[in-house]
This record gives C-alpha cells, structure tokens and sequence, in this order.
C-alpha cells in the first residue's frame, strides 16, 4: 500500500470512526455544524465530507460543464472552494436560490448531503452528518 493510499484510507477510517461517535448525539447535530469555506476553521473531516459528496455528484450529474474530480484530501483550497461555487449555480433548496459564495452553509449543506453521498443521502446514518451544516432536523 502507498503511502498516499494509507493516507486516504486513515482518513476516511477516520471520518467514518468519528462519525459513528457524532451519532451518538442528538439527532439534530448537522444542524450546529459550523460553515465550510474561506475564512472558517474547516475541520479536515468536514472538508473531505464536501468534497467526496461533490465528487459523487460530479458523477452521476448530466450538467455538461462539471468540474474534475476533487483530490478528496480533507484541505480547502481554490479547487474545492471552485466546486462548491460550481454546486451552488443555477441549485435551489426549498425554493431558495442557492447565494454562489463558495461557502457551505445550510442550503449548501442540504444540497450536498441530499445530492452527494450515495449511502444516506441527508440523512443521520452518513457518515458526514455531523460535519456538513444543514437544516435538516431530527
């Protein structure tokens, strides 16, 4: 196993481990997860969750403009921050259009958690529940 490949399996290892802790919380717990973007702290786990949920839209989308996969390596950056924006045009949530500020804030995080991860898709048994803010409640 390389070492870039260990690195990716402890960290998903990681955020799967972390999340199974985070479930034991109330059920509500995405919705007091802070916002992900520039000028956040961004924890590494929330990150990797934006950008693996990303990376599953980005796979089964028909937009014909999608971006390349993102390096799903838990770090913000002006690839990840471009991806969000990319989500965020022309998406509405609840009949809200989505603000493009590159910033995952509940609307963000509704979209991405209900569009992204294939394995419960906004809901409490995915593994970036506690990580991604949203307005989904328990």
């Amino acid at each position: 196993m390389t070492r870039k490949t260990f690195g990716r399996a402890a960290a998903a290892l990681a955020v799967a481990g972390s999340a199974l802790l985070g479930l034991s919380g109330t059920a509500s717990a995405a919705q007091g997860a802070p916002y992900i973007g520039d000028g956040y702290p961004n924890n590494s786990q929330a990150v990797w969750c934006v950008q693996h949920n990303i990376n599953h839209f980005i796979g089964i989308t028909t937009k014909t403009d999608r971006p390349a996969p993102l390096a799903e390596d838990g770090l913000w950056g002006p690839k990840t921050k471009a991806a969000v924006e990319w989500i965020q045009e022309d998406a509405y949530v609840d009949g809200q259009k989505l603000q493009v500020d590159g910033i995952v804030g509940p609307l963000t995080g509704d979209m991405i958690m209900g569009e992204g991860y294939q394995y419960g898709n906004g809901e409490q048994d995915s593994p970036c529940w506690p990580y991604i803010p949203t307005t989904f409640g328990g």
